[in-house]
């Protein structure tokens, strides 16, 4: 072929993905499919040393952290969770480009040990990718809950990696993962993965380009970036090829086109599939031992939770529950507060009389800056104190996914992304998040109408508002039904901004923004336990003190301005109108 590699797209890649480290340390890619507790394991190797950010260019939010381990330090990256490295997302193609451009020293690849044969797809192609891999076997604990049993060194010797057992919730197997990625980095351990065998066609055309590759495109796997291009993946020539490139790309088209037949409906991507797919399923079988009984029992309450008949009542029925939980739990609390604050109001009232304040400074002071926080902390403290540890246990049991899953045919009535049902429900915590969750949906139409419609949904910022004025005007019902008529309102009005937003999104979407909806797959991850300092930790310290910290900063200075803007005023003389007549 006689073509040299010169592309600067290569060069560029790898400027942006570059991490700047000291000698002697080792960068570590932290890779896997969402939900398999791949940030637990990023916090139980680095602890509190980690910051995040963006890639250079990228939308994509990263977290790095160190950790040091027998003397070496280490600089580990999170990387985004994703399925494949197929680069059909901007997440995919972040955790693609950064194996392939970010030079890191070693790849784990966290996985869920309750579902780990749909995990082993990103394994497999991780390994096509580089050598230096550690299968790092997830949730251990929740598997043997659930009676499974894996068969770690079975699995290590299958695939040639180093497999870890672990349970970073606990920080089970944490030391061994730190040691696995000593061994690695040192050169003590040489990984040789057992990568997937393919159709014989496919190994042939490998053959025949792989030469080629080697020969004109350095620092990237030969026989991975073969299969890419065979493949035709146009993002990744995008990414790597320019215009100086044509003469190499027409020859490896010219092999493509040779077997890649427009009248054939089997593609080379769903041959590689199906071989990878097959693969992880063989070592399923061998490896992992599952008690039918357990496995299947998150299967049988999906049933009713996902089905169409059940599935959008009993989420209404479970809002409303919470919703008349925080209510009817909030009153006493609230009673009790306002009466502590309020104690505290008259001493200070008569404190400042005692050292002869202006009336004015008094009313700016205290009917105005202190009442007015006063009345804040007592209405919307005890609400979110109850409801945000409720949401976050509906979290972290994992039934908003599945809130998600129920709603994704509305959306897609509304010729939306099935994805912007999730960004709606991250909006229910906060609209800030959803929008900047709107990132995972690749099409800029839908994207655009998922952003634009976010905000039509409450966010738990809003809810101890709502909360409070549905009881205020429902105060004078029955004590009895006062607290189920509050609940029953603010679901209403849930359930409008639910409405509005899909009415919202099908106008978009057949006016200024017309298209058609795209298709995605949802992953609903296993019912687990919360845990219950988490729980406490994140929806009292990271919600609840932060929303009413951010409402206290408004509502002393609003109270204040209230106040002077009712009792300072002006007179004007009244002058009469001179009359002929008078």
């Amino acid at each position: 072929m006689g073509l040299t590699f010169q592309s600067t797209k290569n060069n560029a890649l790898t400027d942006i993905f570059r991490i700047d480290k000291k000698e002697g340390q080792y960068i570590i890619a932290l890779a896997g499919n969402p939900n398999t507790g791949k940030s637990t394991v990023f916090n139980a190797l680095t602890g509190l040393h980690q910051h995040t950010g963006n890639w250079p260019g990228k939308t994509v939010i990263n977290a790095r952290g160190e950790f040091t381990h027998k003397g070496k330090e280490n600089i580990l990256v999170d990387l985004p969770g994703t399925y494949s490295l197929f680069a059909s997302s901007v997440e995919e193609e972040v955790a693609r480009d950064f194996i392939c451009f970010g030079n890191p020293d070693a790849v784990i690849v966290v996985t869920d040990a309750t579902c780990l044969e749909r995990n082993l797809n990103l394994v497999y192609q991780v390994m096509e990718l580089t050598d230096n891999v550690i299968l790092c076997i997830n949730l251990i604990d929740e598997a043997k809950k659930k009676n499974i049993i894996v068969d770690g060194l079975g699995i290590e010797k299958a695939l040639g990696i180093p497999v870890v057992l672990c349970a970073a919730r606990s920080g089970l197997g944490i030391k061994e993962l730190r040691d696995a990625i000593y061994k690695i980095t040192t050169g003590q351990v040489k990984p040789k993965p057992k990568t997937v065998e393919y159709q014989d066609y496919i190994v042939e055309k490998i053959k025949a380009i792989e030469p080629s590759i080697k020969q004109n495109v350095k620092g990237i796997s030969s026989r991975w970036l073969a299969l890419r291009l065979l493949d035709s993946d146009r993002k990744l020539m995008d990414s790597i090829f320019d215009n100086t490139d044509k003469e190499f790309l027409e020859e490896i088209a010219k092999i493509t086109n040779s077997f890649n037949n427009p009248n054939n409906r089997t593609t080379i991507r769903d041959d590689i599939s199906q071989q990878i797919y097959r693969k992880a399923e063989e070592i399923s079988d061998k490896y992992v031992k599952e008690d039918n009984g357990k496995v299947h029992r998150d299967r049988i309450i999906d049933n009713y939770i996902t089905s169409k008949a059940f599935g959008i009542p009993l989420m209404l029925l479970m809002l409303a529950g919470v919703l008349w939980i925080t209510i009817s739990g909030a009153n006493i609390p609230s009673a009790i507060i306002a009466d502590f604050l309020f104690g505290i109001e008259d001493k200070l009232t008569l404190w400042l009389i005692n050292k002869n304040t202006p009336s004015w400074l008094h009313g700016l002071l205290i009917l105005g800056l202190y009442r007015s926080l006063a009345w804040v902390v007592s209405v919307m403290l005890p609400p979110m104190a109850i409801f945000f540890p409720l949401f976050t246990i509906l979290e972290d049991l994992g039934y908003l996914p599945r809130v998600a899953f129920n709603l994704d045919h509305l959306f897609k009535k509304a010729c939306a992304h099935g994805k912007q049902c999730l960004t709606m429900c991250m909006g229910f915590g906060c609209n800030a998040a959803g929008i900047i969750a709107c990132r995972i949906i690749d099409s800029p139409r839908e994207r655009l109408i998922a952003i634009l419609t976010n905000n039509f949904v409450p966010c738990n910022g809003r809810f101890p508002t709502l909360i409070a004025i549905s009881t205020v005007f429902l105060v004078s019902l029955s004590k009895g039904g006062s607290n189920f008529l509050s609940a029953l309102s603010v679901t209403v009005l849930i359930v409008i901004g639910i409405g509005i937003t899909l009415l919202v999104s099908y106008s978009l979407s057949k006016t200024i923004l017309k298209g058609v909806p795209s298709t995605f797959t949802l992953e609903l991850p296993p019912y687990r336990v919360p845990q219950i300092g988490r729980v406490l930790y994140t929806s009292l310290i990271d919600r609840t003190m932060f929303v009413l910290w951010r409402a206290v900063i408004v509502a002393a200075p609003a109270g204040a301005i209230t106040w002077i803007l009712a009792n300072i005023y002006r007179r004007f003389k009244y002058n009469k109108p001179y009359s002929k007549f008078s």
